[in-house]
């Protein structure tokens, strides 16, 4: 395994390339966002329908990240990179022009599958190429590109849409998928040696999900955190029909609101750092979780009554958003902590388990035509409920103290 030590020269690009890497998935999910209503004019459906399409790309990162994980062990990082690129790149430019909804579900499906590779050896190889005392650094500034996504996308996205078609976006995008193919082959080292013993047969595979899956600490703050992040997915699948339809504004408002309400979600992310030197992240994820179920609630009774205009409900959006900014990273940080020889399996299982609940939640926003948002109000509150009751009814399985392991000191947080 190849490690860079802190004087290596080029450190710098190597994070610009794995933060490229990570952020081409949520890249491709805000980008098209404003330009669901003009999809569903030209495919003949509803803005609503239009968001099968995110859902399906939901589900290809749930089921994309059990998919490498495994195969980057056994054959190296960059091969399956790879494939995966040139999957995204193809998608795309298939996505760029279909005509049908039912051609566009499948495409997205399968560009998720494809931008799934890019995320996944992206986390891999900061483990492989960084001194560990350095790995908690390299991530933060991954997050932070992750995070810049939902301020530039749809912005990017809207302008884009408005001059050039909805199918222009697809077209950039795959473009993006060519320049990190080739910053990939040409500037990103072979950091792993493929393990030739590593199994791909489905029962050791199984095997090892099913020991993490019997950790009451895990079920307990993965289930938790996947029904605390699922809001965030009922908000993207929505907004577009909430903004655009009910409140009838164009794409690059749209664009800049969603920008806008990032914010939340990124600065309560950050912000949560300095919390967690005065308090566990235990005590941070039950007000978090509380009071996104109590927004959610409010929200849900102020849209029943026909209280709020706009206004309201970008602020009750805000704050929603920023409680799962406080709730993920330490929902993230308390699942994987009893583990030491299965973490690469607790962390792709956290995620597939995070997507899959957050695309049932899309689904579910997309299922409905209200013309209101009622149903975006109520997918986004029911998700916040179920969140804090897995919380207090797992709570009570956990039997020993919740660990964190740093080489071979223990940290107690609870």
């Amino acid at each position: 395994m190849q490690t860079l030590d802190s004087s290596s020269r080029g450190k710098s690009l190597l994070i610009f390339i794995l933060g490229a890497l990570t952020a081409l998935g949520p890249f491709s999910i805000d980008m098209y966002l404003p330009g669901f209503d003009s999809i569903a004019k030209d495919l003949g459906v509803t803005t609503a329908e239009v968001g099968l399409s995110l859902s399906s790309y939901f589900i290809g990162i749930s089921a994309g990240q059990l998919l490498y994980g495994p195969l980057l062990d056994r054959f190296g990082r960059k091969k399956p990179l790879y494939i995966g690129l040139c999957l995204y790149i193809l998608t795309s430019g298939g996505c760029a022009m279909v005509h049908s909804l039912q051609g566009l579900v499948i495409l997205r499906f399968f560009q998720a599958i494809g931008s799934c590779a890019a995320a996944v050896a992206a986390i891999a190889m900061v483990r492989d190429l960084f001194p560990v005392q350095e790995n908690a650094r390299v991530f933060a500034l991954l997050m932070l590109v992750v995070g810049a996504s939902p301020m530039i996308a749809p912005t990017v996205g809207g302008y884009v849409t408005l001059a050039l078609g909805w199918h222009s976006v697809f077209i950039i995008l795959g473009v993006l998928g060519v320049m990190i193919l080739l910053a990939s082959v040409f500037l990103l080292p072979e950091s792993y040696e493929p393990d030739v013993n590593m199994s791909l047969k489905p029962g050791p595979i199984i095997s090892n999900f099913v020991a993490v899956v019997k950790e009451p600490q895990f079920y307990t703050y993965t289930l938790a955190g996947s029904f605390a992040f699922a809001g965030l997915f009922a908000y993207v699948s929505g907004s577009p029909m909430v903004f655009m339809e009910i409140f009838h504004l164009d794409k690059t408002v749209y664009g800049w609101i969603f920008a806008g309400l990032s914010v939340g979600l990124i600065g309560s992310s950050q912000v949560n750092s300095w919390v967690l030197r005065r308090y566990r992240s235990d005590q941070v994820v039950k007000v978090a979780v509380v009071a996104q179920a109590l927004t959610g609630i409010l929200f849900v009774v102020g849209e029943y009554q026909g209280w709020y205009q706009l206004p309201q409900v970008i602020v009750l959006l805000f704050v929603f958003l920023s409680c799962v900014g406080f709730a993920n990273p330490n929902t993230s940080a308390l699942s994987i902590a009893p583990f030491k020889k299965h973490a690469g399996s607790a962390a792709a299982l956290m995620g597939a388990t995070q997507m899959g609940i957050g695309a049932l939640a899309s689904v579910g926003v997309s299922l409905f035509d209200s013309h209101t948002a009622l149903p975006m109000a109520m997918i986004m509150a029911g998700t916040a409920i179920m969140s804090v009751l897995l919380l207090v009814i797992g709570h009570r399985q956990i039997k020993h103290p919740i660990v964190m392991h740093d080489g071979d000191d223990a940290i107690v947080v609870h």
